[in-house]
């Protein structure tokens, strides 16, 4: 994939539970056995804020049905509170990391808009717009595309 046909930077959670780990190993063992060839995402960001590369960039993702060879999948651990309902869990060290991420991520593909998985549900009223009750999953947790909407290549710190 070439960072030119690169349409949407795809943000996901890994819909685990806040307070257990899941490690990437895990997370390739669990995309293996649903049939994929590896773990479909790009990147991956431990609670810790370890970003732990899965997929190189020029290689398709199986992340999100239908966008897969316009995109690049970036997931966070976590997604549901300890009682397994689906909420923003982001530590502060996943905030920041997946925000220098972003900012590298846009820098190579400046066109590309940071959604979440969710935003890419279809719409299924047809009025051009997906809303909340059109979401087939809640994925990311939160409101990626506001959260990241101006993030662009300038913000790349100087020296960087």
């Amino acid at each position: 994939m070439r960072a030119e046909a690169i349409r949407y930077i795809v943000l996901h959670c890994s819909a685990t539970r806040s307070d257990r780990p899941y490690s990437p190993e895990a997370l390739e063992r669990d995309h293996r056995a649903r049939g994929f060839h590896g773990a479909g995402y790009h990147f991956y960001i431990r609670q810790s804020g370890t970003i732990i590369p899965l997929r190189p960039l020029h290689q398709i993702g199986a992340h999100v049905k239908g966008y897969n060879s316009c995109s690049w999948g970036v997931c966070y651990e976590g997604g549901l509170d300890p009682n397994g309902k689906a909420t923003d869990t982001r530590t502060e060290a996943q905030k920041v990391a997946l925000h220098q991420l972003l900012v590298r991520l846009k820098a190579l593909a400046p066109q590309a808009e940071i959604v979440g998985h969710r935003d890419l549900s279809p719409d299924r009223n047809g009025d051009g717009h997906i809303d909340s009750s059109e979401w087939i999953k809640l994925c990311p947790c939160f409101d990626a595309r506001t959260e990241y909407k101006q993030l662009t290549p300038a913000h790349i710190p100087h020296g960087k």
